[in-house]
């Protein structure tokens, strides 16, 4: 059986644990072992800081996952989660098949834009996007920063983009349960 390191904010949700038992529930109906980060039983070593040990379990976690399903919805910002980028960064230089989804459809330039506004006067094109600080903003219609989009693009994974209610922006499993499927029928024809 193939696991799924599940990354994303989700950790933080003040129902973490059911959030990330409802995904592995899911994970172990289309044939998969999802390993959720607060799972570990972290245990600090001597002169270790308790963050330090569950970012080395973690890491541990991403190590013995065959596959990383990230979850990309923007987080305390217009990109997705710091943390949830670093792991999928991670995965991505240890060869792992990766793939992303998002409950926000709204492309990442628009929302750059909005968080940050924009103007006009700093932009050296007519086309160009400028935030109100003169920085222009990345506008390749992707629905985060090309880096992301691109390293799942060339690990030949997948992107799921789906727009959920705004009191559902991290719960709703949609998205997260279409890379599910798949990820199912990719095991399926490759085992065929």
């Amino acid at each position: 059986m193939k696991s799924i390191y599940l990354a994303g904010p989700d950790v933080f949700l003040p129902d973490a644990r059911q959030a990330g038992d409802a995904k592995k529930r899911l994970c172990q109906t289309y044939g998969f072992e999802g390993l959720f980060p607060i799972d570990n039983d972290v245990h600090p070593g001597a002169g270790e800081s308790l963050a330090f040990a569950i970012s080395r379990e973690n890491e541990a976690l991403i190590q013995r996952a065959d596959i990383i399903v990230a979850n990309l919805t923007p987080f305390r910002g217009p990109s997705a989660d710091a943390g949830t980028l670093y792991e999928l960064g991670l995965a991505r230089g240890l060869g792992k098949f990766l793939a992303g989804y998002t409950n926000v459809a709204t492309p990442f330039s628009n929302r750059t834009r909005q968080m940050f506004g924009g103007s006009d006067e700093h932009a050296r094109t007519p086309s160009e996007l400028t935030d109100r600080d003169g920085l222009t903003i990345e506008d390749f219609g992707l629905h985060d920063n090309l880096m992301i989009e691109g390293g799942i693009h060339q690990a030949g994974g997948i992107f799921i983009t789906h727009q959920s209610h705004d009191s559902e922006r991290y719960t709703d499993l949609t998205a997260f349960e279409q890379v599910l499927k798949h990820l199912k029928n990719r095991m399926d024809s490759v085992a065929r």
